[in-house]
């Protein structure tokens, strides 16, 4: 599958790999692959939210989450991270989105698959998934969203 994806669209994936050791985590999730596009200046304004802002809400979940079970942080943040492995699994939810990733592009008739087509896919995603749990809180409106990202095209 990585094969078939433009050096745009493998470099969000190297920044997603990145962004989960960065946060500690030994998977490759949807909210990595969110994080790690919001980086590109054009994704991020279709959005309509920067990916400082998208960072500190991901920050936010994860406290929000350890609370409810009883764990404090108060204002700890990490000081390491974990290994950025070459060989990082894949969640359930980033490889679907990645399969959706082709057959969009396919439908597109697209020669290459961008990152563009990445953030299209995570636009589908429905909560629990990590993403749209990330773009509901960040309050992006995901047509909107949508419709300037085929505008890009």
């Amino acid at each position: 599958m990585f094969e078939k994806l433009a050096q745009s669209a493998r470099a969000v994936v190297e920044d997603a790999r990145h962004e989960a050791a960065r946060r500690g985590d030994r998977r490759l999730g949807t909210d990595h692959l969110l994080l790690a596009l919001l980086h590109e200046e054009e994704l991020a304004h279709a959005v309509g939210v920067d990916a400082a802002t998208a960072a500190e809400a991901a920050n936010q979940l994860d406290r929000d989450a350890l609370t409810a079970i009883g764990l404090d942080l108060g204002s700890f943040n990490p000081t390491a991270h974990a290994a950025a492995s070459k060989r990082v699994p894949l969640t359930a939810g980033a490889n679907a989105t990645l399969q959706q990733t082709l057959v969009s592009a396919a439908a597109e008739k697209a020669r290459t698959v961008t990152s563009r087509h990445i953030l299209l896919a995570l636009l589908d995603r429905r909560e629990p998934d990590s993403a749209a749990t990330l773009l509901t809180a960040l309050a992006v409106d995901r047509e909107a969203a949508r419709d300037r990202l085929t505008t890009l095209a």
